[in-house]
């Protein structure tokens, strides 16, 4: 059956951005009002990791972007354009700055999960994107206007809420997945942490330390450890369609979104190839942590510019991916940024970072045990990216009619 389609500014009661507060970052706490930026936006997720507060005094001077709960955050700007999710009542109160707009439903006739879900399918990432594309001044960039009148297809609200039932089902396995990921991570993160920062290694008690460093470790630059950005694509590059990642995309260890593209339209950042165990590190912003491990990748697979692919010589990937993933790795390149507007650093400062490499005994063993770890990451990755295909084809047909949904109306005297 198919629905009526309407405008999605006439059935809500607000959308709206917010504004930085006057002295920009120099005005963020560790506690107060929390202020939600585009990184803390995710496709149906909420990243925490980042996320700042500001005074109670700075708050009441954005009280027109007050966050509600179960409000949809759309970003509308940058690399991170049409990613959606809805606030977590845990960040509340909370404000937006102006790169997140609010979208605010009337609840009775358009459910917010159901409209989380249609921006998140495929044809409406894709008409969002083909908006967004040029719209700025100098970037990426919706408005008000146009979030006004993307086309919604409106059920009746019990199948709204049918229809979000069946889909949660996918995102809850997606999520027991991503936390089995979490716990990885971790176990393989505290190793690295406990033999390599600690100095708690196999046979460190009967190991001297000479010059501030095992004997044996050798301490340089980690240009000697790495390629920076060996491989891109030629006139020879053999795919016609290609799944593109740029900087939006990636967050702590996550591909979040591949675009799939003709090479002849894909946008001109589309140039950097990666291979098995290459790092990712986005080179814009680095305190938004875009980094990840690339491990089997498709072969169509290319990556934005906007990356520095870090290709391990004499290390195994496991030792580098740890190494750069470090916080005081994150910190170093954020001290390396320049440009106000878009602080980024360059391959050269991957090159010039300092490293302590361990010898090459304590190398092996460390990789012997994390190699089957990052692998186990990445098949349950694999899960999930498949659930959220099957969840992204799923949505257009729910809610089109095509999949027919029993609800019963209630009686609502």
């Amino acid at each position: 059956m198919k629905w009526e389609i309407v405008h999605l500014g006439d059935y809500c009661s607000k959308i709206g951005s917010g504004a930085t507060p006057r002295g920009g970052s120099t005005v963020y706490k560790n506690t107060g009002v929390s202020f939600i930026r585009s990184q803390n936006v995710y496709n149906l997720t909420f990243d925490y990791d980042g996320l700042v507060h500001i005074t109670d005094d700075a708050a009441s001077k954005l009280k027109n972007v007050i966050v509600e709960d179960k409000d949809v955050l759309l970003n509308i700007t940058g690399d991170s354009v049409a990613r959606v999710s809805i606030v977590p009542n845990e960040v509340l109160p909370a404000r937006v700055n102006q790169h997140v707009s609010i979208i605010r439903t009337l609840p009775d006739v358009l459910d917010q999960r159901y409209l989380a879900y249609l921006l998140v399918s495929p044809y409406m990432q894709s008409y969002m994107l083909n908006l967004a594309i040029g719209k700025g001044a100098s970037r990426n960039a919706l408005t008000k206007g146009m979030i006004e009148d993307f086309p919604v297809p409106l059920p009746p609200i019990l199948l709204q809420k049918k229809i979000v039932d069946i889909l949660l089902n996918y995102d809850n396995l997606i999520d027991n997945n991503q936390k089995q990921i979490i716990l990885l991570e971790e176990s393989a993160m505290q190793l690295y942490k406990e033999w390599f920062v600690n100095l708690h290694f196999p046979g460190c008690e009967t190991t001297k330390i000479i010059e501030g460093i095992p004997e044996g470790w050798e301490f340089g630059k980690l240009k000697n450890y790495i390629d920076v950005n060996s491989r891109s694509i030629s006139n020879t590059y053999p795919y016609e369609e290609i799944n593109y990642v740029d900087i939006g995309s990636v967050n702590h260890g996550r591909i979040e979104r591949q675009s799939a593209y003709r090479l002849s339209d894909a946008p001109g950042r589309a140039k950097r190839l990666a291979k098995d165990g290459d790092v990712i590190w986005g080179m814009v912003r680095p305190n938004l942590k875009a980094y990840a491990l690339i491990l089997s990748p498709e072969e169509n697979c290319v990556f934005s510019t906007g990356f520095a692919i870090l290709s391990p010589k004499h290390v195994p990937y496991t030792f580098l991916y740890c190494s750069v993933t470090r916080e005081s790795f994150v910190s170093y390149l954020v001290n390396c940024t320049n440009g106000s507007a878009y602080p980024a650093v360059k391959p050269l400062h991957f090159e010039e970072a300092e490293i302590i490499v361990p010898v090459e005994t304590l190398l092996s063993q460390f990789n012997t045990i994390t190699d089957p770890i990052f692998r186990k990451i990445k098949t349950i990755e694999k899960q999930n990216y498949y659930l959220k295909q099957a969840r992204d084809k799923l949505i257009p047909k729910l809610i089109n009619g095509e999949i027919e949904v029993y609800f019963y109306e209630q009686d609502t005297n």
